[in-house]
């Protein structure tokens, strides 16, 4: 026999030496539980993805409804800005018809004085205007009495 052969029957006496003390076995153990291992590991990929894309839809669930939320907000400042401000223009122009109305009050008061102060200083000329008249064509005491009595009854109705 030559090298080739002694090399192929030295081959299969050492596989037959594996066979028989149970090599094989354990490398078919060795690699079914590496299999086991590799599936398990890639169940557990499988779970870990399932449960990080139910929480990426919760947290996406919850973004939109944090940002509906702020938009109510947002619309609720808005609402609540111009509720204000139409109060306060209500406030304003009714402190100004106030305003108004006591300065058309004061102006109405000044008018009624002043027509008085004309009145009396009419009054004041009429008798002034009687006296000298009077005193022009009457002379004496019946004069001076005639004329006393005309003026306290202009000024009596005047007044």
């Amino acid at each position: 026999m030559d090298e080739s052969a002694w090399v192929g029957v030295a081959f299969v006496l050492f596989v037959g030496l594996l066979g028989y003390m149970g090599v094989f076995g354990k490398l078919t153990a060795a690699l079914d539980d590496r299999a086991a291992k590799i599936k398990a590991q890639l169940e557990e990929a499988q779970r870990l993805r399932d449960e990080a894309q139910k929480l990426f839809a919760e947290y996406q669930q919850k973004q939109q409804a944090a940002l509906k939320e702020a938009e109510d907000i947002v619309a609720h400042a808005q609402e609540e800005a111009k509720r204000i401000a139409a109060k306060a223009e209500a406030d304003l122009n009714a402190s100004l018809g106030r305003r108004q109305a006591m300065a058309e009050q004061k102006i109405a008061q000044a008018e009624s004085q002043a027509i008085l102060e004309v009145r009396a200083a009419a009054v004041d000329v009429a008798v002034a205007a009687a006296r000298k008249v009077l005193t022009d064509r009457m002379k004496g005491d019946a004069a001076n009495t005639a004329t006393d009595n005309a003026i306290a009854d202009v000024r009596a109705l005047m007044h």
